[in-house]
């Protein structure tokens, strides 16, 4: 008779308390060295494979990003995760959506990415996903508690490590949605992130020109930070589009998972504006549907999901919220101003710009009169960037509640306490909200002409400065 050989279980694990700054509401991240390091990496991967253990789940894909602590740290988690018994795959390096990819179409129960989205070059972290919801909240507070006590499941043997190449799977499933009527002339800019081989592998196959800054993955970041949502970052791509008459640029940040883009005169097309974009062509489809914003986004985009007869649904900020609140109202698209955009319709329903960029391309192909031309019929309207106001930790999220008391009894505003305050005039709007991964307050305002917004902005300082804190928007 043969037996047959099993692996040894692993030895019990100590307990292990993480930094308190590092379990964020959407994510784990801390700083390299100073609050995260490779020993919380592998508590991370007991922990979590300890929660999956107990939700039911036997296997686990692990991918990673660019940055140059993310392979050690990847090992680490591996080595954690298998030693709770569970089936590992390993993706290696790639974007967060690629490992997204991998958890649905590898049918795997769980999924962590090794990634310091576009943090600096300094920071790291993990993104964790069951099979069916997004991790968040709650549940990375009970992931930490289940380090902190040591309650980590013993297996009786540690699970099979197996790598998979997942690339060009992933790059088909992209461009099997790619239906451009017209080739095109597109400028990329990768920023050194996550998405540079994916991107390099994917351009080929598009019909078209195309310039690609950056492509390299760097974890350093040498030439600027991956984040697309900041205005000087996409000035180089600006310059690429302008000088190569391309017909539209598109930006990537860290992870790629947010979408940066520009339209063909060299202008940055704000990610709210770009979801209506995407709004009307599901919309035509599916009259009626819901699309979800997040509170930060225009009115101009609410207002134009309704004209088109869509159900617009304005909900909180934060990627694993907008997953959960798509979940529940079954929308086939939701974003937010940072640029995370969710397809549901036709794809996973899950953030990839890499994605997001394939369907627009679909769309500008279509446009005769280039992508400016999609949104010309638009309302002008004057906002603010998205401005930052420091304040104690222990004190952030009581600062909404005083300002709701104060305005409640106003009859010349609309208030909105879905996530922060969001207060609406009839000359636009202003928010204030609890930042989730900072010790800080958000605030944006939005008006219908110059003087309307300077009105708005007033409200909202003289609010702060009642309570003792200093707004400026001038930075």
């Amino acid at each position: 008779m043969l037996l047959k050989k099993s692996n040894p279980a692993p030895m019990p694990a100590p307990a292990h308390t993480f930094d308190p700054s590092i379990l964020r509401e959407y994510d784990i991240r801390g700083e390299v060295d100073k609050t995260l390091s490779a020993e919380d990496a592998y508590a991370l991967g007991r922990a979590f494979g300890t929660f999956v253990h107990r939700k039911g789940g036997k296997s686990v894909a692990v991918g990673y990003d660019g940055r140059l602590s993310s392979p050690e740290f990847a090992g680490e988690v591996v080595r954690g995760l298998s030693e709770t018994g569970l089936d590992v795959t390993t993706i290696g390096l790639g974007p967060t959506p690629m490992l997204w990819f991998a958890v649905k179409h590898l049918k795997t129960d769980a999924g962590i990415m090794v990634t310091g989205s576009h943090n600096p070059a300094g920071f790291n972290g993990f993104k964790m996903t069951l099979q069916k919801e997004p991790v968040f909240g709650a549940l990375i507070q009970s992931i930490g508690d289940i380090a902190a006590k040591g309650d980590f499941f013993n297996a009786s043997s540690v699970g099979k490590i197996t790598p998979v190449s997942i690339q060009a799977d992933y790059i088909a499933r992209l461009l099997q949605d790619l239906t451009a009527s017209r080739p095109l002339n597109i400028a990329w800019d990768n920023g050194n992130g996550a998405a540079g081989d994916v991107l390099s592998d994917i351009v080929a196959k598009i019909p078209g020109k195309h310039v690609t800054l950056f492509q390299d993955i760097d974890g350093t970041f040498p030439n600027h930070h991956p984040d697309p949502t900041v205005d000087k970052n996409m000035v180089d791509l600006q310059k690429a589009v302008r000088e190569n008459k391309c017909d539209l640029g598109i930006a990537f940040d860290g992870d790629g998972d947010r979408i940066g883009v520009i339209d063909e005169n060299g202008d940055i097309l704000r990610c709210d504006t770009l979801l209506a974009l995407y709004a009307a062509e599901i919309i035509a489809e599916r009259p009626g549907a819901p699309i979800i914003g997040d509170v930060k986004c225009s009115q101009i985009m609410f207002d134009e999901i309704e004209r088109l007869g869509g159900t617009p649904v304005m909900w909180k900020t934060g990627h694993s919220l907008v997953k959960a609140k798509m979940a529940e109202t079954k929308a086939p698209l939701a974003g937010e101003l940072s640029g995370h955009i969710f397809f549901a319709d036709k794809y996973y329903g899950f953030d990839d710009a890499l994605y997001c960029a394939v369907r627009l391309i679909n769309i500008v192909a279509k446009a005769k009169g280039g992508l400016s031309s999609l949104t010309k019929h638009l309302p002008k309207t004057h906002s603010t960037p998205e401005i930052r106001v420091d304040v104690p930790e222990a004190e952030k999220f009581k600062i909404v509640p005083k300002i709701i008391a104060a305005m409640k009894d106003n009859k010349n505003v609309e208030l909105s306490d879905i996530d922060g305050i969001r207060v609406k005039t009839t000359e636009g709007w202003w928010l204030v909200r609890p930042s989730n991964t900072q010790s800080c307050l958000s605030v944006r305002a939005e008006g219908n002409s110059p003087q309307a917004l300077a009105a708005l902005k007033a409200m909202a300082v003289e609010q702060l400065e009642k309570l003792g804190y200093s707004l400026t928007f001038e930075q």
